[in-house]
Formats: C-alpha cells, structure tokens, sequence
C-alpha cells in the first residue's frame, strides 16, 4: 500500500477509541441497525470493526493481500448474517462506508495532515475506501453463497414434499410438511412427468405453486388444479417442446395415481410430436388407448379379428382407408367434420366411405363392431 508508515504508527494506539466511535455511530447512521450493539450481533460487529482496522494499519510498507484468509471469513461471514436476519447486503456495505468516514476522521486529528504531501493525502483516501471494497466484495460473496445455499435447501425440502405425497404418506405429515414450507395443499392437482434433461426452467415458468423434483433420469412436476382453464394454459405453455405426459387430475390424497397413468401412457408411446411441435400430452385425451394398451395380446387379436378386411390391400391403401374409417367413427358418418380432420374434400370422404361399407357390409351398422373397431385404431392398429 502507498501509504508511509507512521500514519499506522500514530494511528494504532487509538484504534480502541476508533472502533467505539464506529459501534456507537453505526445505530445512530445506518438505521436499519438502530438496536443495541450486544449479543452475538454486537460482537459480530465489533469483531469485524476491529479485524479491518487492525489489518489496514498493518498493510502500508507491504505487498499482503488486502485480506487474510481467515479476515475474509469474517466478512463473509457477516454477508451471511445479513441474509439470516433478513437484512439487505446494501445495510452492512453502508456500515462498512460508514466505518470509512470515521477512520478518517480519527486519522485527520491525530496526524498532523498539514505536514502530509497533498499525494500522501490522495493515497490515503484511496486506500481506504479500496480496502472498503475489498471487505464489500468478501461480504457479498458470503451474501451470494447463503442465499443459494437457503436456495439449494429450500428447494430440497419442497422436492422431499413431492415425495411425501406421491408415497401417499398420513396427511397429518403431509400438512405439517406443506405448512413449514408455506406452500398450501390442493384440492385437486395433476402430476407431469419428462425427461429430467428437459427440466431447465421449468420452476421459473410455473412459479412457486408448483412442486418440482428430479427422480433419475425422470423428473416429476406436482402442479394444483383448481383453476382448470388457466392451469391448462399455463401447463402447455411451460411444458411444451419437453416431452411432457400429464396425468390426470385427482385430489392431492391420490396423486400416485395421476403419476402412475403418466408413466404407464408414457411407457406405451402415446402422445408422441406433432406437426407443431413437441406439446405435452394430456393422458385425460388417450384413456381409451391406455385401456387398449392395457392388454396388448388381447387388443392385438381383437385387431387382427376386426381389421381382416383390410387384409390384401396395398399398404397405402389400406392405411388411408383405416384412418378414414376412424375418422368417420369419431365423427359419426358426418363428412364435413371428417373432411377437415383428413384434409380432403367431402366427395372423397363419401368415395372412401363407400368402399369401407363394401368391405366391412353389415359390420359398420352394428354398436359392438364399431366399437371395437375405434379401439383398435384408437390404439394405433391399421
């Protein structure tokens, strides 16, 4: 440090006198401090005053860094303090400002600064408030790394709430849970689940309502219900292009359930990229395939049963066909619903229903045929 010598030589038997004036002042300055000095808040403080006093006059005539190692735990330690107590960082750098001011003014009447070159004076007032960056610096860090530590903590805690309720724990731990953490128990919720590499943003976008947790390679997102229609606006905007499967909605007691639908739709592909994208799949919309897949023997003899006479045509054929046929299924026999869903024209609705009325016959007018046969083209048979 350009500082000469002496001044920490003339300054260093009234440190004592400058660190009381510091504690004395701080309260009466920086009023979010305005509390006795006392306690182990008081003797953090006179610790830290009395470290950054003590290693300034130790720095003129030096190359040591501005902080030791353990003067830089101190001070992170006090940006820790601040985030404990609630306080903003800004208080204890205005503290720290404040402390500066005072030191200077100690220094001012006990060396004679009229025998001080006027560079001497500079130096002085530069070093000074330098070395009031540096305890800044430290606390801030100390600031920055309690609060992502509380962060990192809270958010564990929210994920081991998720769990609790998926595992269908008593709802007396599952109250006391939620209410530590602030977060309120829905009456109704639906629970997605994606690709845990998919996961980045996902908190941000749906806000502290909802409950987020990595499990593997899967993640697992808890979401309350109450408000259907904004709730689904909100789920497809947050989770579209991360191919996420929504189940069902239930009360909070049976969330295993909507989890366990999920995992099984996603288990038997349903819902898989659209001309649009990557939209997140709402199991409410699949049931009827999730049934079919339930027994994938079953629905696989009931499709060959069905479909026979398909049987024998060209692939391209055949494909266009069952999928006019779903459509006209879904639709009920109306042409302009099922023209729009296939993108041709009506006349060609009619050309192709005509041919499925010559190779099905009878079939298409019995309730138990048709049926069947939407749930296994449902189910993705042709």
């Amino acid at each position: 440090m350009s500082l000469p010598t002496e001044i920490s030589d003339v300054l260093r038997p009234v440190v004592s006198e400058v660190v009381e004036a510091i504690i004395e002042g701080i309260p009466r300055d920086v009023p979010v401090y305005a509390m006795p000095m006392e306690g182990r808040f008081g003797q953090g403080v006179r610790q830290g005053v009395t470290i950054a006093l003590h290693r300034f006059l130790d720095l003129p005539g030096t190359r040591l860094p501005a902080l030791s190692e353990d003067g830089k735990w101190v001070y992170e330690n006090l940006g820790r303090g601040e985030v404990r107590s609630g306080r903003s960082l800004e208080s204890l750098l205005s503290a720290y400002r404040y402390g500066a001011r005072v030191t200077l003014r100690a220094i001012s009447r006990t060396v004679d600064v009229s025998q001080l070159a006027p560079d001497v004076i500079l130096a002085l007032g530069e070093s000074l408030f330098a070395y009031i960056d540096e305890l800044s610096a430290a606390s801030a860090q100390g600031y920055a790394l309690e609060q992502s530590e509380r962060a990192g903590e809270h958010q564990r805690r929210r994920g081991e709430l998720l769990e609790m309720i998926l595992r269908g724990e008593t709802e007396v731990g599952v109250t006391r849970a939620a209410t530590a953490l602030g977060w309120v128990l829905p009456e109704v919720l639906v629970v997605a689940t994606l690709p845990s590499s998919r996961l980045d943003g996902v908190r941000g976008a749906l806000g502290p309502e909802a409950l987020v947790a990595e499990r593997g390679t899967e993640a697992a997102v808890l979401m309350p219900f109450g408000n259907r229609a904004a709730r689904t606006k909100e789920l497809n905007r947050a989770l579209r292009g991360r191919h996420a499967i929504i189940g069902p909605e239930r009360p909070w007691q049976q969330a295993a359930e909507s989890l366990h639908l999920a995992v099984s739709a996603g288990a038997h592909g349903l819902g898989g990229p659209t001309a649009e994208g990557v939209r997140p799949v709402w199991v409410e919309d699949h049931l009827a395939e999730l049934v079919v897949h339930a027994e994938p023997l079953a629905t696989a003899d009931l499709a060959r049963r069905r479909l026979a006479p398909l049987e024998g045509l060209r692939p391209a054929v055949r494909a266009r066909l069952a999928e006019t046929l779903l459509a006209w299924l879904r639709h009920q026999g109306q042409r302009a619903p099922i023209a729009a869903e296939l993108f041709v024209h009506q006349q060609t609705v009619g050309y192709r229903v005509g041919q499925l009325k010559e190779l099905f016959g009878g079939e298409l007018d019995d309730p138990q045929a048709r049926f069947e046969l939407e749930l296994v083209l449902r189910a993705g048979y042709r």
